[in-house]
């Protein structure tokens, strides 16, 4: 069983930044792959990036240039760094772990990842 605790999130103006946080209760050396998922209201839940363990990433094409993941070994902990934020970034936004995956193609995929954090709310105004 793996915990991921989320943290960041917050109110900004548009074109402000926030650096999002995921503490996971293991080793993350040892997951397969992270990602940042988001929900915004009545919409359905979307990947925003992902990182699998070999480093490849994969971004919403709308966050490109905006949106960075990384990770951090000794901290057990994946961040995403939110730049350029525009009100359409408003959401819910959850990590998610899979302890293993396929292909690194499948790091796209929201059954790969078996593990979820509660969410943390960011809101962006105009």
């Amino acid at each position: 069983q793996v915990q991921l605790v989320e943290s960041g999130g917050g109110s900004v103006q548009s074109g402000g930044s926030l650096t999002l946080s995921c503490t996971a209760s293991t080793d993350i050396s040892s997951i397969n792959a992270l990602a940042w998922y988001r929900r915004a209201v009545a919409n359905s839940r979307e990947q925003v990036a992902a990182i699998s363990r070999n480093g490849v990433t994969t971004y919403l094409d709308s966050v490109k240039g905006r949106f960075t993941i990384s990770r951090d070994y000794a901290q057990n902990t994946v961040y995403l760094q939110m730049n350029s934020l525009k009100p359409e970034d408003t959401a819910v936004y959850s990590c998610a772990a899979a302890p293993w995956v396929p292909t690194t193609q499948h790091i796209r995929l929201i059954p790969t990842y078996r593990y979820w954090g509660q969410g943390t709310q960011v809101t962006v105004s105009s």
